[in-house]
């Protein structure tokens, strides 16, 4: 595959994404659909090319809820499947805020690893398709908690990797809410102590978080430094440039996570947005004309993709 395939390829995959997520959100008269603005050529550089995965092991339409687990539930399993078979040399792949698990389907249905059908059964009692992702949702491993506690547990699966002898990078998804965690610097400083470099987290820095503006509600910046001086390895890229994103995932750390400050516009591809910022966090129309306004972009979306 050459460079231009590959991008061309991953171009589509983010075009979809926000197409997908933009039809749910009309649908559903509501969606996290400005975390698809931001993100979608995150997911994409992800799934079509940085992460070194195999096939999915999962079923095209995601199975019901099994229940909890238990030493008695035999038919327990996590969404991992979905991004293919656990290996030493392959790499294992974790979203941390899992308000974005409506944007992780939507990829997964991009990238021929969930059906259509799978993303219709989205927040519908029985379904593993959860609206704020759990360890048995598509694309999961673990529950991440209400906000910040997945990097802590990555650290622990990147520490035991490690002591097998594994060299599967592993990768996780961040957004920038989470550095205004305690818990968030706590794992940096566990990952630094154990100089953990097979973990990589890419994180979605386009600025928004439930109650507004980052900058107004507790400001993070200047973010470079900071985590610089918690021992991490730190990659500052424009979020919306999937060549960007690639060049900066190969950045191979020494002794060091590597962190990948992915800058984003949180209304890309979606200019309307931004006359709701900076309440961005959840999309409900307001008006049936509102809501015309969206119907009308998803339209020349839909147009464009033929």
């Amino acid at each position: 595959m050459n460079n231009q395939t590959w991008q061309t390829e991953a171009q589509s995959v983010a075009r979809g994404i926000r197409r997908r997520v933009l039809a749910h959100t009309i649908n559903n008269n509501g969606g996290y659909l400005s975390q698809a603005c931001s993100s979608a050529e995150i997911w994409a550089a992800l799934y079509t090319r940085i992460l070194n995965i195999g096939p999915s092991e999962a079923p095209m339409i995601p199975a019901p809820f099994p229940g909890v687990p238990s030493a008695t539930n035999k038919n327990y399993f996590t969404g991992q499947a979905y991004n293919g078979p656990k290996a030493p040399h392959l790499d294992r792949f974790f979203l941390s805020p899992v308000q974005y698990a409506l944007v992780l389907y939507a990829t997964l249905v991009e990238v021929g690893r969930m059906s259509p059908e799978g993303l219709a059964q989205f927040n519908t009692d029985g379904s593993t398709v959860e609206m704020i992702g759990a360890e048995h949702s598509p694309g999961h491993e673990i529950t991440a908690g209400s906000l910040g506690q997945a990097l802590s547990q990555v650290a622990g699966i990147a520490w035991a990797r490690r002591k097998k002898g594994e060299t599967g990078r592993n990768w996780i998804f961040m957004s920038d809410g989470e550095f205004q965690i305690g818990q968030t610097w706590e794992a940096l400083e566990i990952m630094n102590f154990y100089k953990l470099d097979n973990v990589a987290v890419v994180v979605d820095v386009n600025g928004q978080q439930a109650d507004g503006a980052m900058k107004d509600v507790l400001n993070i910046e200047p973010l470079t430094s900071r985590l610089e001086a918690f021992g991490a390895q730190v990659a500052k890229v424009d979020g919306n440039d999937i060549e960007a994103l690639v060049a900066a995932s190969e950045i191979v750390p020494e002794g060091k996570p590597l962190i990948i400050l992915a800058y984003t516009s949180p209304y890309c591809g979606i200019d309307i947005l931004k006359a709701r910022s900076p309440k961005l966090h959840y999309v409900r129309f307001k008006s049936a004309e509102e809501k015309a306004q969206y119907e009308a972009i998803l339209a020349e979306m839909e147009a464009n993709a033929l």
